[in-house]
């Protein structure tokens, strides 16, 4: 993914696919 200079909100990240997200988001940095 693309997201240098981007900012992400997530939401719902305790479980499922909010917390696939918020994993990938953060080891993409």
């Amino acid at each position: 993914m693309r997201l240098e200079g981007k900012t992400a909100l997530i939401t719902a990240s305790g479980s499922g696919m909010g917390r696939a997200a918020a994993l990938r988001f953060a080891e993409e940095g």
